[in-house]
C-alpha cells in the first residue's frame, strides 16, 4: 500500500509540475496582435493555431490526471484497515482470562468470589436484558 501511495504522488507531482509549465508556456489573449504583426508564431511546428490547441489540450489531460490521482490519494488516505480476528473467527480477549485464571489457582473458597467480581467487572454485565 504504501508503493502505491508514493506512486501517485510522483504521478501527481509530476502533473503539477507538467500544468504549471504549460499554462507559463501557452499565450495570452492579448497575445493574437503581436502575433499578426509577424511575432514568428505562425512558422512553429504546429501552424499558427496549432500550437495553442496542443498545449490547451495537453494541459487539460494534465489536470484530469492530477485530478484523478487527488481523488485516489484521498480514497487510500480514509483506508482503514481492521485487525484480524484471528484463527477462530473472534477476537481474543487477554484482560478476563487473565483475571479468572489467576485466583482460580490460588484457593478453590476464592474462586467464588474471583468469578463473581470479574463477572461484575465484565463491561456490559450489570445491563438488565
Amino acid at each position: 500500500m504504501l508503493y502505491l501511495k508514493t506512486l501517485i504522488i510522483v504521478v501527481q507531482l509530476l502533473s503539477a509540475l507538467g500544468v504549471i509549465g504549460l499554462v507559463l508556456l501557452q499565450h495570452g489573449k492579448g497575445a493574437d496582435m503581436g502575433a499578426a504583426f509577424g511575432s514568428g508564431a505562425s512558422g512553429s511546428l504546429f501552424g499558427a493555431t496549432g500550437s495553442a490547441n496542443f498545449l490547451s489540450r495537453t494541459t487539460a489531460i494534465l489536470a484530469a490526471v492530477f485530478f484523478v490521482t487527488t481523488l485516489a490519494l484521498t480514497y487510500l488516505g480514509a483506508y482503514h484497515s481492521k485487525p484480524s480476528a484471528g484463527v477462530l473467527g473472534n477476537m481474543p480477549a487477554s484482560a478476563p482470562v487473565a483475571a479468572s485464571v489467576a485466583p482460580a489457582a490460588s484457593a478453590p473458597a476464592n474462586a467464588s468470589a474471583a468469578v463473581a467480581a470479574s463477572a461484575a467487572s465484565a463491561p456490559g454485565q450489570d445491563v438488565p436484558k
